[in-house]
């Protein structure tokens, strides 16, 4: 990866004149959350694959990934758990980017993140697209550390940021929704924040 300067996309919601969104409080510390094990980083075997409703589904290995385009992305994040952290800096590799390379096809309305040890989270492709929307790879400045999903990770600012998956393994584009690891747990097809989508209502 080049030292040149970066684009910086500026998250929509950091402009809100009331940036902490309902039932939340602000905290400056990263809260680690997750389930089960943090795995072990293999590099030799380590792939990122593309697949789905694409044209040209696609796999790259660990340094193949390091070289594809990056953005920087300021947001505010917001855990289901009430905390939200605001300003962070991330890095990493834009979904439009990923959506051109594969190609996406019109039919293509939801997305799957996988990720290891078989976990998921799932998310429609409107919220997929915006800008803000990377795979990323470092946050303020540093890799991210093992138990904050070393050494890449979704991020998607605008939803509860169970969604922005950690260990991320690949993306799979579909026709219809398939509800991930939390949401098959009843948390929310979507976890919009501002409306309070924190669990699934039947």
């Amino acid at each position: 990866m080049s030292d040149k300067k970066l684009e910086t996309i500026v998250s929509t919601d950091t402009m809100r004149e009331e940036r902490v969104p309902p039932g939340q409080r602000e905290t400056h510390a990263w809260p680690v959350l997750h389930y089960g094990d943090v795995p072990k980083f293999d590099r030799a075997r380590w792939d990122f694959r593309v697949f789905g409703e694409v044209e040209k589904p696609f796999k790259v290995n660990f340094d193949e990934f390091l070289a594809l385009p990056r953005i920087q992305v300021k947001c505010d994040i917001h855990c289901v758990t009430t905390w939200s952290k605001l300003g962070m800096l991330w890095e990493g590799v834009p979904a439009k980017y990923v959506m051109e390379r594969a190609g996406v096809k019109p039919s293509a309305k939801y997305v799957l993140a996988h990720c290891e040890q078989g976990f998921t989270a799932n998310l429609p492709m409107e919220n997929f697209v915006e800008p803000d929307v990377i795979c990323a790879l470092k946050a303020d400045g540093q890799e991210l550390s093992p138990d904050h999903g070393y050494p890449l990770r979704l991020l998607v600012p605008k939803l509860y940021f169970w969604k922005s998956a950690k260990w991320l393994r690949g993306l799979e584009f579909l026709t219809k929704d398939q509800a991930g690891f939390w949401e098959q747990n009843g948390y929310h097809m979507r976890g919009d924040p501002w409306t309070e989508e924190r669990y699934r209502t039947y």
